[in-house]
Parts: C-alpha cells; structure tokens; sequence
C-alpha cells in the first residue's frame, strides 16, 4: 500500500519522486488552475496546489501532495502554450532573459495542510528562432509550464545558469518535499 499520493499527471514529479524512493500511487482529478486577482506569483502556485490536493481529498485518505509550476517573466505569469506558435513566441520572450520558475507545493492528510513556493532564477542564452522552431517541433512542450523542460536539449544549450533548485525547474523542489513529509 502507498503511503502517499502525487496529485499529479506530471511524468517528471512522478520520476522525481521515484528517485526519492517515496512510496506513492497517483491519483488526479480533473482541476480548475484559475486564481484570484492580486496573489503574488508564489501565491498563485499554491492556491493552485492546494486547489490541486482539495480535489484528490475526497478520494484517498492517504496524506497528498501536489503541486504547480508557473513560470515568471518580469510580471507576466507563463503557462502552458496553447498550441506551437504560442511555444515559440514564449520560448522567443524567454530567450537572452532572466525568469523565475516557481513550483507551489502542498501536502494535505485531511487535518493539518502545509503549503511552500520554491523559486528558481534562470538565465537563457539568446537563441535563434531556428533553434526555438528546432526544439519545439522535436520536443513539442505544449504541457509545460514556459514552454520548456529543462532536462531536455534546450535546458542542455540553451539556459546560461541558474540559481536554486534545478529539479524546481523539472516540477518538483522534490529534496524540500522530502524534508517536508518527514516534518509532516
């Protein structure tokens, strides 16, 4: 038997949790990611965490843990692209820029709730629209927070550096999730 849930369909939180070696099943429910006007970035990722984890309540009673990743460019928050053209004009505002990545975590077991943001800063080198069109047609991101993975070939030549937790910007700060379930 699991002991935790991931709500969440994230291949990558799924992985990262593996590596971790937490004994987890997943569950997801379908679930709304608006937000109230006037959160700040960091709020915004865990209202939709949590938004995340209240809908998987009612179907386990197994301590949960979601979470959601946005991407900030100056005040702009960056979702997923709805199609390859919106990919390419974010990867085409990301490029040469500085960004925050900010993963809201939170961990619910039905009576106490825990919720953090985590923040990553990173720097993309300047990269030419074939090298945007190359990476969107080869590894098609449109379910991707700013329209990248950082595991994949442009965070290999495209990101300058960063600054934080690299597994943030792959979904999951998953050593402060670990720190977090043993504090739980």
């Amino acid at each position: 038997m699991a002991r935790y849930v991931l709500a969440s369909q994230s291949p990558r939180r799924k992985q990262l949790l593996e590596w971790a070696e937490v004994d987890f099943e997943i569950i997801v429910v379908p679930t709304d990611e608006t937000y109230p006007e006037g959160l700040s970035p960091e709020e915004v990722a865990v209202h939709i965490a949590a938004q995340k984890a209240l809908a998987v309540r009612g179907k386990s009673g197994k301590t949960i843990i979601a979470a959601d990743t946005i991407v900030v460019l100056g005040n702009e928050i960056i979702g997923k692209p709805k199609d390859r053209d919106d990919a390419v004009s974010i990867l085409k505002k990301l490029s040469g820029q500085h960004h925050k990545v900010i993963t809201g975590v939170v961990i619910n077991n039905g009576e106490k709730e825990v919720g953090f943001a985590d923040v990553t800063d990173v720097e993309f080198h300047l990269l030419t629209n074939e090298q945007l069109e190359f990476y969107v047609d080869k590894y098609k991101p449109y379910d991707k927070a700013g329209a990248y993975a950082i595991q994949e070939w442009i965070g290999v030549v495209g990101i300058k550096r960063i600054g934080g937790d690299f597994y943030n910007v792959m979904g999951l700060p998953v050593s402060r999730v670990v720190q977090a379930l043993k504090d739980f």
